[in-house]
């Protein structure tokens, strides 16, 4: 599929560990603890949303970075912000890195953010190591990858790479009702009025690479301190609506009750059981519940609940879709349901050629990774349909991600970093 990636076995053209002793630990934890302070929360944990004024501070602190690097900050019409570094072919395709850098209400510093300052720490490493690129090297933060206060998330990946449209994407509103166009064009003009230029959407790039941390307790089990993703897991997103009738909770007995409440927790319990598979790939997940009319002497005449469900595998995926829609169309408690799919992407796998790259320079750097499938979704699940992509896990203490306590261990943080600069300077050769 991507033949074109070919990397070099004659590591005398190429120090990759004099690249790898450029990272700076001290220079990469001041830049998380600096964007850590953009939305920090009093329990150590960060609430930085995307295209508020915490996210716009932390975009206008990435491009303040640009001139000590020699490099030049964009952002396109979705709010990706680019650092790009000239190589000695202008007219070849970048190698870009990066990740994003909203967070969830209650996240973390590492989830996002780590990915781009590592990437930042990589170019910096690759200058002072004197390193000269033949191919254009570019960072990027991605716009809204979370989607926790815009759903679905990684709106800039996505309309960067054609796979929403920009129109409807700034249509997208909050739970204030605030759309997402009106948020980006607030954050657009403190950008215009820092000076950054406008840069078009879908520019061509020769890889992409994304480091982040795993969010799942595989590396850290193993004791890891990087692993090379091999593919994401495809995502579907669905509403379940059940629909019945009010009546009184003291007086109606339960043979003639409608009760909504009671079929959405019969056809939530048939969901999960149909989602359930001997080896324990399948993702299934009900993260929102709500009833209505919400009156304790009431009988619950609506409610719905949200399905997030996960697979590496296409097939499999859409099998548990059809089981899905199936038993959404029988009646439940004597109430009718309705399944609305909200968002789909498909799985993906990342090209041989680039794992195999990462494999090769992990070993030669002496960094134990391993290959590993993404169960969360990414802005790379995106670009690997627009360029070359591959991903880089570090690990996180006791696999979690979403929560104040999120946390990544330096010497894992730079490991990473490490292994990053080396495969950046391979690609970018």
């Amino acid at each position: 599929m991507y033949s074109h990636i070919n990397h070099p076995t004659d590591s005398s053209l190429l120090d990759i560990k004099a690249i790898a002793r450029a990272v700076n630990p001290e220079r990469l934890a001041n830049d998380l603890a600096t964007v850590a302070k953009f939305g920090a929360r009093s329990d150590g944990g960060v609430a930085r949303l995307a295209l508020d004024d915490n996210d716009t501070r932390a975009r206008l602190w990435l491009i303040e970075q640009a001139s000590a690097l020699g490099a030049t900050a964009s952002v396109d019409v979705i709010g990706n912000v680019f650092l790009d570094i000239p190589g000695s072919d202008p007219e070849l395709a970048p190698v870009v890195t990066g990740s994003h850098l909203d967070s969830q209400p209650a996240g973390g510093k590492y989830d996002g953010a780590l990915g781009v300052l590592a990437g930042l720490e990589a170019l910096r490493a690759l200058k002072q190591a004197g390193f000269a690129p033949r191919r254009p090297l570019s960072l990027v933060s991605w716009t809204n990858e979370e989607g926790a206060r815009f759903s679905p998330g990684t709106s800039g990946s996505a309309v960067f790479c054609g796979v929403r449209s920009l129109d409807e994407t700034r249509q997208v509103e909050d739970s204030d009702g605030v759309s997402l166009g009106s948020a980006l064009d607030t954050c657009l003009t403190e950008l215009d009025a820092a000076g950054v230029p406008r840069r078009p959407l879908a520019s061509p790039m020769h890889t992409f690479l994304e480091l982040h941390i795993e969010q799942g307790p595989i590396l850290e089990r193993t004791g890891a301190s990087a692993g090379v993703v091999e593919g994401i897991q495809g995502v579907s997103w669905f509403e379940v609506t059940v629909a019945g009738s009010a009546n009184h909770a003291g007086t109606t007995p339960r043979a003639m009750r409608r009760d909504a409440l009671e079929g959405a927790c019969a056809l939530a319990t048939a969901l999960r059981e149909a989602a359930k598979d001997n080896e324990d790939r399948v993702r299934f997940t009900i993260g929102k519940f709500a009833v209505s009319p919400g009156s304790v002497n009431t009988i619950p005449d609506y409610v719905s609940f949200s399905i997030d469900l996960r697979h590496p595998e296409a097939l499999t995926l859409k099998a548990l879709e059809a089981k899905f829609n199936q038993l959404a169309q029988q009646t439940w408690a004597g109430c009718q349901a309705t399944l609305t799919p909200l968002s789909r992407v498909e799985p993906v796998a990342f090209p041989a050629t680039l794992t195999a790259l990462l494999d090769d320079t992990a070993n030669e750097l002496g960094i134990t990774a391993p290959r590993l499938v993404s169960g969360a979704f990414h802005d790379a699940i995106h670009l690997a349909n627009h360029c070359p992509t591959a991903m880089l896990f570090v690990p996180c203490r006791d696999g979690l991600s979403h929560h104040p306590d999120e946390h990544t261990e330096l010497d894992d943080a730079v490991a990473g970093t490490q292994l990053l600069a080396a495969s950046l300077a391979s690609l970018t050769r």
